[in-house]
């Protein structure tokens, strides 16, 4: 049945909606998620925040990310895909609109329901690749998986927009109150995308995977042979047996922590560095994000062509290199201009092609080294792991900047080499463990690399045929 799926050149209507949701899902997703650093401009300077606050209030959400990783990825392995999805949107999305009602000076209260938006947001993340990917054609998989993560940076540009343009009018709660509506997407989500046709056979019900696929393709169900049970077995599997694969779990662990740490330390901190280095009011801060999530888009699209033309491994050794060589060369000439615009900005913008254009990338290839049974698990650990970094990220940031002042411009700008040149090192590591240890997956089809790694990983139980 899924030979037939592979042998396919195009994507039919239906398989371009499951594209089509999981795309609206990462962007709102990431609007929400993002909003805390557009509203921090706005209220560090009257609630007479530290950077130590700051932190708090930022990182708690990684903390939250970190958890909703793990749990959500856990369950879809378990109840399914769809149901998954769909929780994790009302999450992060209700989470978001209850953050409207902050009262003035409560960043603790902000701190805590900013920790239930990224338990909802990192969720939402491990679950919606691996579901577009298995409705793909094997030739397919890298290009649509790294297009589905291309608008993650129209989401941040709408908060960009939002903070720029109306918050001066609805205030930092008005963006809040705006979160709640990808909630709506999952009206949308319920009308278009059914349950993974390779998640239906391996729970032995093959007739519901048949009618799943035969959807996706536009076709009679009748038309397609059954999976035959014995191929798709599920085995009674545990969260620890991720650790039977350890090459998949090194290089989506420290792929994600690498990445992660870089690009949210840099993003998460970026428009209030720009006010306390440039002396630029918050608006105008939120202005300049533009630039930074416009070369993100680019780099996105871009990452995702490299990934089936120059396979998983060399486009991930870009990225983290990429995006260390522009970061390192953003601190250094952070107080110069250049054809009469800031070089710190210039440079963050190009790194930001490399760094969050790379996670076209970084997504999904840690769903695809993972084999069919532990696919979501594997890359809610890998993204949870990750997630270590959205903590670390903004707070070595902090740390290195000066965590015990009150946000001023002195207080910062001699330390930016040192902070920047922290967060390229961990862009570094990124791009060593993609290029020497990452596992090729270009154009080989999810039941291939599953063969593969249950040959290299000899501890492992089989998962796609008992006794293969």
């Amino acid at each position: 049945m899924f030979e037939e799926l592979d042998r396919r050149t195009s994507l039919t209507g239906n398989q371009k909606r499951i594209v089509a949701a999981a795309v609206l899902g990462d962007m709102l997703e990431f609007f929400d998620y993002f909003l805390i650093g557009f509203v921090l401009a706005f209220v560090v300077g009257p609630w007479g925040l530290t950077f130590g606050q700051s932190a708090i209030i930022l990182l708690s959400s990684g903390f939250g990310a970190i958890g909703g990783a793990y749990f959500w990825g856990w369950m879809a392995d378990r109840i399914g895909r769809r149901p998954v999805f769909n929780l994790t949107i009302l999450n992060f999305s209700i989470a978001t609109g209850i953050l409207a009602l902050t009262p003035d000076n409560g960043w603790i209260f902000l701190t805590i329901f900013r920790f239930v938006v990224g338990f909802g947001v990192g969720g939402l993340y491990c679950v919606d690749l691996p579901l577009v990917q298995e409705f793909m054609p094997s030739k397919k998989r890298g290009l649509i998986g790294g297009l589905v993560t291309v608008f993650i940076p129209v989401g941040v540009l709408l908060g960009s927009i939002f903070g720029a343009y109306l918050a001066p009018e609805i205030g930092w709660r008005g963006l809040f109150a705006a979160g709640v509506l990808p909630g709506l997407l999952v009206f949308l989500v319920r009308i278009w995308v059914p349950e993974s046709p390779r998640w239906l056979a391996r729970q032995g019900r093959p007739e519901e995977a048949r009618e799943s696929l035969a959807w996706a393709l536009e076709v009679p169900p009748e038309s397609l042979p059954l999976p035959r049970p014995e191929d798709y077995a599920e085995p009674n599997t545990r969260w620890t047996d991720l650790f039977r694969y350890p090459r998949s779990l090194v290089v989506s662990w420290f792929g994600n922590l690498g990445a992660q740490t870089g690009v949210y330390g840099v993003t998460l901190w970026a428009p209030t560095l720009f006010m306390l280095i440039l002396h630029v009011p918050p608006a105008q801060a939120s202005k300049m994000m533009i630039g930074l999530t416009l070369g993100g888009l680019v780099g996105r699209v871009s990452f995702a062509l490299l990934s089936e033309g120059i396979g998983r491994r060399r486009a991930g050794g870009l990225l983290g290199f990429g995006a260390a060589a522009m970061i390192a060369l953003a601190g250094v000439y952070h107080d110069q201009i250049w054809f009469g615009f800031s070089a710190l900005w210039l440079l963050l913008i190009v790194g930001f092609f490399f760094a969050d254009g790379g996670f076209a990338v970084v997504g999904p290839y840690a769903a695809e080294v993972w084999p069919a049974q532990l696919r979501t698990s594997g890359m809610g650990s890998a993204y949870g792991f990750g997630g270590i970094g959205k903590v670390i990220g903004p707070l070595g940031l902090a740390l290195v900047v000066g965590s015990s002042n009150v946000i001023k411009p002195e207080a910062s700008v001699e330390n930016v080499l040192p902070a920047f040149l922290y967060l390229a090192s961990w862009f570094v590591l990124a791009g060593a463990v993609y290029l020497f240890l990452g596992i090729e997956t270009k154009g080989r089809s999810i039941e291939e690399i599953d063969r593969d790694l249950h040959v290299q990983d000899s501890a492992a139980r089989p998962a796609v045929a008992p006794g293969e």
